[in-house]
């Protein structure tokens, strides 16, 4: 059996797993709550994992190890972040949001918590949220095709274009059967996997070059700025606002959709303390490897990678360092990452539609018609993001930045302070809502590398929505 034919059956493998998951969860989804929070019932290890599976995506194998590969030390700055981040998640949402998403009469979606929460009979938080869900969530899942259709290419030789729509078609199926039990499950291997790939990777390619002194050494002849953490890539000073903008990336957690369902579908809050540490450490394992394997590209490649292409340090190593069955499950490992996010996020997206549009204007409609028309959502978005994707030149990590930083100046602050401040007022959700969004994406539009505008999106944004708040709290108490 040729090596190739070995790679093919062990993905083809993982892929007949993720289906029969699917087919499982199918025939234990019968209602929204079902669909869309898999009845409130994970257990602490699959919300952990799953959680961190979800938020990481293709991200932490391709975007990170390439973001690594160019920049060298620098890129430890977002890990760190993204780090710090995770555990402010954690301690400070988790298990207020688990509660408050029961106590408000069981809300399903973040949009429908926001509702309730603020007494809005209008329905326009729920539908100005629901809006902001779907226009981020369309860049956020095109990072994920993105991914997979450079995956493909490099496994079955295809054209780009058929890779990613064949990768689009994988995440479709399960998603479309299963609902958030399925996307939970296979997030729970996909999380573990993941984990697994990165350590035998990283710790073979440390082994390969002689440890970490001879991977700095290594860094050292090629650019003498990349072992400088404090040294961008064009050999100037990263300065504050360079090492705020890698370290802002951690204030994006707290308006992340795809990540804050997962603590409202824990089964109990008593749960959260365990996994909590669960997912703390799992963050930390990928996020150190993958750095590792981006720095180890540098000295084991024989060929540099310039552009898009950086994004390709994990798989190029594969095939220096093992033999074709722990490549086949390597390469499972990427499209696990891939699919764990787009899962999420497609779901997340079709709630948006189904409980925050569709069941606002017509509230007589049974769970068998939400949950068929959720399915068919994720077809028409999937469809959507795959147009996007299709363009070659698009870096996974530019697309997932744009996404994190809308979802995290949007939501993030108004999340934070509708779990801690009881009285706030219905306006200023409102305004703290719309004015992250649009700062995100006015702030995006006129950045540039010589100003205040290389800053990135998400920290003005984040600052923006939490001024407008208080400024709106300020006013409506004044009156």
């Amino acid at each position: 059996m040729s090596e190739q034919t070995i790679i093919y059956l062990t993905f083809f493998a993982y892929l007949l797993l993720m289906f029969v998951i699917g087919i499982m969860a199918w025939r234990r989804t019968q209602t929204m709550s079902d669909y869309i929070l898999g009845g409130r019932k994970l257990g602490k290890w699959t919300t952990a994992i799953s959680a961190g599976a979800s938020d990481m995506s293709g991200w932490l194998l391709l975007g990170l190890p390439g973001y690594a590969y160019l920049a060298g030390l620098e890129a430890i700055w977002i890990a760190i972040g993204l780090f710090i981040g995770t555990a402010c998640n954690w301690y400070l949402v988790a298990p207020r949001l688990r509660q408050d998403t029961e106590t408000f009469d069981n809300s399903l979606t973040i949009p429908e918590y926001f509702e309730r929460r603020f007494n809005d009979n209008t329905h326009r938080l729920r539908l100005i949220s629901a809006l902001i869900i779907l226009m981020f969530y369309f860049f956020y899942t095109s990072s994920g095709l993105v991914a997979g259709g450079k995956l493909f290419e490099s496994v079955f030789g295809i054209s780009y274009t058929w890779a990613v729509i064949l990768g689009a078609g994988m995440i479709l199926l399960y998603t479309c059967l299963g609902g958030f039990l399925a996307v939970s499950w296979t997030d729970l291997i996909q999380g573990l996997l993941m984990a697994l790939a990165l350590s035998v990777v990283a710790l073979l390619s440390l082994s390969k070059i002689g440890g970490f002194s001879s991977l700095t050494d290594s860094m050292q002849i090629i650019n003498f700025e990349l072992i400088d953490a404090f040294t961008s890539t064009n050999g100037q000073a990263l300065g504050v606002i360079g090492i705020v903008s890698l370290l802002g990336w951690g204030l994006g957690y707290f308006g992340q959709p795809h990540i804050l369902i997962r603590f409202m579908s824990i089964d109990s809050a008593s749960y959260i303390p365990s996994a909590r540490r669960i997912a703390l450490s799992w963050t930390a394992l990928g996020l150190i490897a993958a750095l590792l394997i981006g720095f180890s590209g540098l000295a084991l490649l024989p060929e540099l990678l310039t552009g898009a292409d950086s994004e390709k340090v994990f798989i190029e190593l594969l095939s220096i360092l093992l033999h074709p069955l722990p490549v086949g499950i390597c390469l499972a490992a990427i499209l696990a990452a891939i699919m764990s996010t787009a899962d999420s996020q497609l779901l997340v997206a079709s709630s948006a539609i189904t409980e925050d549009f569709y069941k606002v204007f017509k509230q007589d409609v049974s769970d068998k018609t939400l949950v068929n028309l959720g399915r068919v959502t994720v077809i028409l978005l999937t469809i959507a993001a795959t147009l996007l994707a299709l363009k070659q030149d698009n870096k996974v990590i530019d697309l997932v930045a744009y996404a994190w930083a809308g979802f995290g100046a949007a939501f993030g602050p108004i999340i934070l302070l509708s779990l801690y401040w009881k009285n706030l007022f219905y306006q200023s959700a409102m305004t703290g809502i719309l004015s992250g969004a649009i700062s995100v994406i006015v702030w995006k539009n006129i950045e540039s590398a010589h100003s205040i505008f290389a800053l990135y999106e998400l920290l003005p944004g984040f600052i923006i929505s939490t001024i407008s708040i208080l400024i709106s709290e300020f006013i409506i108490k004044a009156k």
